[in-house]
């Protein structure tokens, strides 16, 4: 998102292996602004992140979905968010979940363990999603000609008027909350807010999630479904594809340009000081004989491009581990 617009803006084996990694990560560093950095002023009882473990054993839905694909004969993966992830995480400071989902087989794995975060412009995803199932099938690509106008402002530039004009359109947070109720989202809590006591930015970047949550919302945008017809699909998945070349950071990390990456990031500072910052990215990669989907929330980076940084390499990670067999 623009410094004018404001910011807010998931082994695979039939046996796992839990590790758990205790790390305590401690915010350091001065406060530096980051690249296009117009983040949100938070309330001044904005809240401290708790040091978490970077690294948590997998659910029992990733166990029990990697064993189906093992059952069905599928090829497995190795673990994107193994040992080497959680090694990397553990050097970084802040708090970082990460979940990845593979749609060949359907196998799930997560990293990190902690509370809802903070979802800044990511949560604009979901808004879009809100607004085309609520239009589904009034036009070809579900929206008006007027509200596709902001839906390209708020996802490709991440734009913060068109998403407070969408999210009062859409029914704020009662709606959201009822469709993502329909999409099986267990917790995300969309803000009560849109204008907050002591918050200088729109109060729907104050909605909480998980990565696993997100990724429930990718696969409604990348799978068939009753919600929205692949037109309107394809449609929000183009703007995802076309996002400002300043925001394609993220889940692209370490992604060759010939793979097809289509994201949605967001970031903004969490106190005063500018030196707490939310930093997310969530997307669909494909390409070289991969497809998956991924969603990295990260809190307590000492700057934005920390935060960046942290993703960026996680990312990329996750590229490289899921171009490998299982074992």
């Amino acid at each position: 998102m623009t410094r004018s617009k404001g910011a807010l803006a998931g082994v695979g084996a039939c046996l796992v292996i839990a590790a758990v990694i205790v790390v305590t990560l401690t915010v350091h560093g001065p406060a530096t602004p980051g690249p296009a950095a117009a983040g949100s002023k938070p309330p001044a009882t904005a809240r401290t992140p708790a040091t978490r473990s970077p690294a948590a054993a997998h659910s029992a839905a990733a166990t029990e979905s990697a064993a189906a694909a093992a059952s069905a004969g599928r090829p497995r993966h190795a673990d994107p968010l193994g040992p080497v992830a959680v090694s990397y995480v553990s050097t970084r400071a802040g708090t970082v979940l990460a979940a990845v989902y593979d749609l060949g087989t359907g196998q799930t794995w997560s990293l990190g363990a902690g509370q809802p975060q903070a979802e800044a412009s990511v949560v604009k995803l979901d808004v879009l999603e809100t607004l085309l199932a609520e239009r589904a099938g009034t036009s070809p690509a579900g929206l008006p000609a007027s509200d596709q106008g902001l839906a390209q402002q708020m996802i490709e530039d991440s734009d913060n008027d068109a998403a407070t004009s969408l999210w009062y359109e859409v029914g704020g947070a009662a709606r959201i909350r009822s469709f993502n109720a329909a999409v099986g989202l267990r917790s995300t809590v969309p803000s009560s807010c849109v204008v907050c006591p002591g918050f200088g930015w729109p109060g729907w970047g104050l909605t909480t999630t998980v990565p696993t949550d997100q990724l429930a919302l990718l696969r409604e945008l990348v799978l068939p479904g009753p919600l929205m017809t692949g037109a309107e699909r394809s449609y929000a998945l183009s703007l995802m594809k076309n996002v400002t070349p300043s925001q394609r950071w993220g889940v692209s990390g370490g992604v060759p340009p010939q793979a097809t990456v289509a994201l949605k990031n967001g970031w903004l500072p969490l106190d005063s000081a500018g030196d707490d910052w939310q930093v997310n990215s969530v997307g669909w990669v494909s390409g070289s004989g991969r497809d998956y989907l991924v969603a990295v929330l990260t809190t307590g980076n000492p700057t934005e491009q920390y935060g960046i940084d942290t993703i960026d390499q996680l990312a990329a990670i996750v590229w490289q581990r899921m171009g490998q067999a299982g074992y």
